[in-house]
């Protein structure tokens, strides 16, 4: 199935999203996110400093902070209106949002700190970029060598139909808005060999992405 980059969406429309989404039970990829962080490096993360890429709502960097409570994180996303929304639920976490510095500038900036970080975490943001290989390059540049690394992102499925079952089995309760979101998303998101090659393009062959669920992936670096 060929893929459909995602329609592009006002500013306010895409804050009242992002906050319905908020509102809406995404327990278990939270908890499928959080188990595969903690086989990154058997689960002894504390004290690393992250790069979050892309954020709210979901387990980053609000979930990972919880989880570790001596780690910090920086955090950039693209997108103004998921910031804004991560920053009002900071407001209420004055503990988490003390370890968490939400960076102003976008992925692609050559102010991102160079060789910084001990992990690079992110979920739910690759089918949104319109380069993907935005991400990446942040990654690569970003990373201190060996640094473990946790990509989680939906994953296309093979036909319409197949799409459609996964709408109906995991967003039957979900307000129209939200199931149309889910949709648009499944198309726009990528599939393995095509997350290969982007990571083959982007000078990382020792990264993998590998199927997960029954409709996500994962790029993942396991640390020595």
């Amino acid at each position: 199935m060929k893929r459909r980059p995602l329609p592009p969406q006002g500013h306010a429309e895409e804050r009242r999203l992002v906050q319905s989404w908020a509102n809406a039970d995404h327990a278990e990829t939270d908890s499928l996110f959080l188990r595969l962080l903690r086989e990154l490096q058997r689960g002894d993360l504390e004290d690393k400093h992250a790069l979050a890429l892309g954020g709210w709502p979901g387990p980053t960097p609000i979930g990972f902070l919880k989880a570790w409570p001596r780690a910090s994180c920086d955090l950039v996303d693209p997108s103004p209106a998921r910031l804004e929304t991560l920053q009002g639920a900071l407001e209420a976490l004055p503990g988490i949002a003390r370890r968490c510095r939400v960076l102003p500038f976008g992925l692609a900036s050559a102010s991102l700190p160079q060789g910084a970080y001990d992990l690079a975490l992110s979920s739910d943001l690759l089918h949104r970029l319109d380069d993907p290989q935005q991400l990446w390059r942040a990654i690569r540049m970003t990373l201190k060598p060996g640094a473990p690394i946790l990509v989680m992102d939906l994953m296309r499925p093979p036909s319409p139909g197949w799409l459609e079952s996964l709408v109906a089995t995991y967003a039957p309760e979900l307000p129209a808005s939200l199931q149309e979101d889910f949709r648009a998303a499944l198309f726009a998101a990528y599939e393995p060999a095509e997350i290969q090659a982007q990571l083959d393009a982007a000078g990382l062959p020792d990264l993998e992405a590998v199927v997960v669920s029954d409709r996500h992936l994962a790029v993942r670096r396991i640390s020595a």
